[in-house]
């Protein structure tokens, strides 16, 4: 599927095939990915549209209507939704997040203890603010990271648990309750943040976060497959999703035919809740690309998209310089944070082709997207793997399509 002749002009059509190829040869004949589909524009319009490998085990090729579990490519999402609320003065970047969640008052930073004995704790030498939330400076964490005592207890309370016995509002109770691995605004680690920023939406706005999406995001633009659960007459679109287990390779983690995404959960998670499909997502890139607004229909302005996809890290460092984080959905070298982007900063240190300023982010089951604003391109990738980090194709995507550049 492409665009207008004036659209394939901007690329070379060899080149782009050969992405196919390359991932067909490498990922799917192989049998480390199950399936790939690969969405390319050039100022808003589809250049390349392609689809590979089967849908379910056993089934057809998943095509433009399929649906996948896009995880932290959810966190955009909510950062532009808390960012619309900040147009409308019902909150700042710089307000204290125990104003609106007082569940966070008096957060102190880890100083010992956990595995049974109670954690001790000494003062953050600053507040815990929004922007904090934005760009992973809180100095929350994620369970799955497996590094010390702070996550256990994360692991413990199943605070991370969409289908678990705590919503939205238990879930930032559990975690008034437990230390930070940091003063918020000294380091930089992939976490909670933006699970917790959907609780921030949900307190200010009176909403519920699915309904908000829906209402001023979603139906606007169009996006008519992005949800936190899959409806039962579109149940039959939702793709199988695998894991790696040592030893034994790719295994079936969520059949798509009896998914946990085939129902409402408790939680709902701003940070990675989300199934879409490469159609809406890429309306979600045309929107950004455009400086917030699609078809006529603004959905944020121009110079607060412009403000989100700015580096925000202190001191205008980057993730190699701050990241206490063993995963995340992002190369370190090169690369800032905005205010729910990646944004690249140095293209040689990133070492792969690119522009400054392009921003970006992806999922643990593999997924990812990046807008590029100085080539007015954008890229989204689906598949449904994870974890993310277990093979390179996102650089590798990223390169051959650079590489098809006219």
């Amino acid at each position: 599927m492409t665009g207008g002749r004036g659209m394939e002009d901007r690329f070379d059509q060899e080149r782009l095939g050969r992405i196919d190829a390359f991932v067909r040869e490498r990922y799917l004949d192989s049998g480390r990915l199950p399936n790939a589909q690969l969405l390319i524009a050039h100022r808003g319009q589809i250049v390349h549209f392609s689809h590979q490998g089967a849908a379910r085990e056993g089934g057809d090729t998943i095509d433009e209507r399929s649906i996948f579990r896009i995880a932290s490519m959810t966190k955009p999402i909510t950062s532009l939704a808390f960012m619309m609320l900040v147009e409308e003065g019902r909150v700042a970047l710089d307000t204290p997040v125990h104003h609106v969640l007082p569940e966070f008052r008096g957060l102190g930073v880890y100083d010992g203890g956990g595995a049974g004995v109670p954690f001790i704790t000494r003062p953050t030498a600053e507040p815990m603010r929004m922007v904090d939330l934005l760009r992973h400076t809180s100095g929350l964490t994620y369970g799955f990271q497996n590094r010390g005592n702070i996550d256990a207890a994360y692991r413990e309370g199943r605070i991370e648990s969409w289908h678990g016995n705590l919503d939205l509002d238990g879930f930032v109770a559990a975690l008034g309750k437990l230390p930070l691995e940091f003063s918020p605004g000294s380091a930089w680690n992939y976490s909670v943040s933006t699970d917790v920023l959907g609780a921030v939406i949900e307190r200010v706005s009176g909403q519920p976060l699915d309904r908000l999406f829906e209402e001023r995001i979603f139906a606007p633009l169009g996006m008519a497959d992005t949800g936190f659960h899959v409806p039962p007459e579109k149940a039959e679109r939702l793709t199988d999703c695998y894991t790696l287990k040592p030893g034994e390779g790719r295994v079936m983690y969520d059949r798509g035919a009896s998914s946990a995404w085939a129902q409402p959960p408790k939680l709902r998670s701003g940070g990675g809740g989300l199934v879409s499909t490469a159609l809406d997502y890429h309306r979600f890139c045309r929107m950004c690309e455009n400086g917030g607004t699609l078809d006529g229909v603004r959905i944020i302005g121009r110079k607060t998209l412009e403000l989100m996809t700015m580096n925000h890290l202190p001191g205008q460092s980057d993730l190699a310089s701050m990241s206490r984080s063993l995963f995340s959905e992002s190369t370190n070298g090169g690369a800032g944070f905005g205010l729910g982007f990646a944004v690249t900063t140095d293209v040689a240190r990133s070492m792969m082709p690119g522009s400054a300023g392009e921003y970006y982010w992806g999922g643990m089951f593999s997924t990812a997207f990046f807008v590029d604003p100085v080539e007015h391109i954008h890229m989204v990738f689906m598949t449904q793997l994870s974890p993310s980090m277990a093979y390179p194709i996102r650089r590798e995507l990223k390169t051959m399509i650079y590489a098809a550049l006219n």
